[in-house]
């Protein structure tokens, strides 16, 4: 029994964002459609070290696809040159159980991630969106540019960070890939000046206040994905129609826990989950003016199906190694 062993440079080799958004909107077209198997995340604390372990499994009965990510976020980690995120992605048999695949979940991770933020913007987002704000210069808010550029054509992005030197950085490696030019800006409120804002903070206190986002705009909310995370005014939300990846996951760790859990707003609040607004069992924007947030908690179809287009590739490619099992 051997299994295909890809490392992240394999995977970053075989994968790209325009391949990856077509595959994730099919993901969540399936979800749309009750297609999937697909149990909330599971949680590990280690309060000591302020941070947390999740397993994600799924299945994709349409396409016969099923594996599971076993992924950590450790806020701290950058301190010890580690990435605050990593993940190992395992791809299994249907058919025997057998495993198939492991291979690097990080990059993948923050590539669907980024999948995700651009196809809600293809739904949500007014079609004449032009300006792109920023709410943090980490590799979430790399890959959300990538993707809503890949959607629209931004005249400028603006950005802000805890750090002006994070946001240089950023702005460094971004000018290739980005048409337009990316600013700088010292606070959140002047970023908020835009039609499409993509928060990423790992944040447990709102940063985005309501008063500052303007009527028409579309909000990526990504950064809330555990218990007690939130970046948005609960002002904002009740403003807003509030569009989820998935209820039982958003219930528990997105945008909207924190809200939810100290009655600032009822599970009724919620419009739908993304996958019904695909397939056209619920309405997307249906104004100019409308305010729309799209809840992130990041889902494992998502990964199971990128991973799987991945081992498709490496294969046809010849990349990665086999490993002996048993």
């Amino acid at each position: 029994m051997e299994v295909l062993w890809l490392a992240q440079e394999e995977v970053k080799s075989v994968v790209d964002m325009h391949s990856d958004m077509q595959v994730v909107e099919r993901a969540f077209r399936q979800h749309g459609l009750g297609k999937v198997q697909m149990p909330p995340k599971s949680y590990l604390y280690y309060t000591a070290y302020n941070g947390d372990l999740r397993t994600m499994p799924a299945y994709l009965e349409e396409e016969d696809i099923t594996g599971v990510k076993i992924v950590n976020v450790h806020p701290g980690n950058p301190m010890r040159n580690l990435p605050t995120v990593m993940a190992l992605i395992v791809l299994l048999s249907p058919e025997t159980g057998a495993p198939v695949a492991i291979m690097d979940g990080t990059y993948l991770t923050d590539i669907r991630t980024g999948a995700a933020g651009g196809i809600a913007a293809k739904y949500l987002a007014r079609k004449d969106s032009k300006v792109i704000g920023l709410v943090g210069a980490g590799n979430q808010a790399r890959t959300q540019l990538e993707a809503l550029c890949e959607v629209f054509e931004p005249e400028i992005v603006r950005i802000t960070s805890r750090t002006k030197e994070s946001c240089d950085q950023f702005i460094k490696e971004m000018s290739d890939i980005v048409p337009c030019e990316i600013l700088y800006e010292e606070s959140i409120e002047k970023v908020c000046n835009c039609d499409i804002l993509v928060t990423t903070t790992p944040t447990r206190k709102p940063i985005v206040k309501a008063s500052w986002v303007k009527e028409g705009t579309h909000i990526n909310a990504i950064g809330a994905d555990a218990v007690g995370k939130e970046e948005l005014d609960p002002e904002l939300l009740l403003r807003s129609k509030i569009i989820v990846d998935d209820v039982v996951q958003a219930l528990h760790s997105g945008e909207v826990n924190v809200p939810l859990s100290k009655h600032y707003i009822s599970e009724n609040d919620i419009h739908a989950q993304f996958g019904e607004v695909i397939v056209g069992l619920k309405p997307g924007r249906t104004s100019e003016e409308e305010i729309t947030i799209f809840d992130s908690t990041g889902l494992a179809i998502q990964d199971v199906a990128t991973a799987h287009m991945i081992y498709e590739r490496a294969v046809r490619e010849g990349f990665g190694r086999q490993v002996r099992m048993f």
